[in-house]
């Protein structure tokens, strides 16, 4: 993995201090003293596979050894660089040693390569995999199309999952929980009001939306902002009640309408009043 890692980012075969550990040597490490990676893209792991590799470990042996760098400080501890879900599935069966490789890597290495060994597996949630990009870029400072070289991915792949991370945080929780499809996400994008894009959520989530439903009442959404550009009249020097009074009337058809009901409103502005015209259809 350091190899490779080394090739794809144009860094030299070894690490400044590697000679520190043999090139491959496979050590028996306490499990205890290992501590997560603390730059590990996955926020999820799933259990059950954790259970059933658990399984596979305990029947057949660990075939890979996992991979840690010792930590910074001066005491007697590792920290992962590769193999979480191995060192997780050893501490289910309360193995007290595991067989690791050391390395000496720096931050960005160690990053890196969690990021990376991440990214091959494809099991990300796509925020997690634009979060790894992001950190990449960042790390290595690449642009778009240099990453995407390095990775084998297409330019527009990788700016598409980044665009995702300009979502609320709502909307993104969403995509990650598997509330909403990726699909549903990019056409959140198209929306540029943070608030309009959680609403738009919430009718996703309540009435089970499909991706083209969803684009339909963004466009739809767009539709009536436009309407209403052109028809809502100018509340200068109008009492601040009175403003008050027609956007709650505004806001109070814009949620009739988002329950599917086709809604016609008007509004006038007359000599002595203002005057709203609806028309709601008998049949939804």
């Amino acid at each position: 993995m350091l190899q490779s890692f080394n090739r794809m980012f144009g860094q030299g075969n070894k690490s400044e201090t590697d000679d520190a550990f043999p090139a491959d040597e496979v050590v028996q490490l306490p499990v205890q003293k290992i501590e997560a990676n603390r730059y590990q893209p996955r926020s999820m792991f799933d259990e059950e596979k954790i259970k059933e590799l658990a399984q596979t470990i305990h029947t057949h042996g660990m075939i890979q050894p996992i991979v840690v760098r010792k930590m910074d400080d001066d005491g007697d501890g590792y920290e992962l660089i590769a193999g979480e879900r191995r060192w997780r599935a050893v501490q289910l069966l309360e193995w007290e040693n595991i067989p690791t490789i050391i390395r000496n890597m720096n931050d960005a290495e160690t990053a890196s390569v969690a990021l990376i060994e991440n990214l091959q597996r494809e099991e990300l949630t796509v925020i997690e995999e634009a979060n790894a990009y992001a950190k990449l870029l960042e790390i290595h400072s690449l642009t778009q199309e240099a990453l995407a070289q390095r990775l084998g991915k297409n330019q527009s792949t990788i700016a598409n999952k980044l665009r995702l991370l300009k979502l609320p945080d709502e909307v993104k929780k969403a995509v990650q929980d598997k509330a909403i499809s990726e699909r549903h996400a990019r056409a959140l994008i198209k929306v540029e009001d943070p608030k309009v894009q959680e609403h738009i959520l919430h009718l996703i989530i309540e009435h089970d939306l499909n991706v083209k439903q969803t684009e339909e009442q963004i466009a739809k959404l767009d539709e009536r902002f436009e309407k209403k550009k052109k028809q809502k009249p100018r509340l200068k020097g109008v009492n601040k009640d009175i403003r008050i009074a027609m956007n709650t009337i505004r806001q109070s058809l814009s949620m009739v309408s988002d329950t599917g009901i086709n809604v016609e409103t008007d509004e006038q502005d007359m000599e002595d009043y203002y005057q709203f015209t609806i028309k709601i259809p008998k049949k939804k």
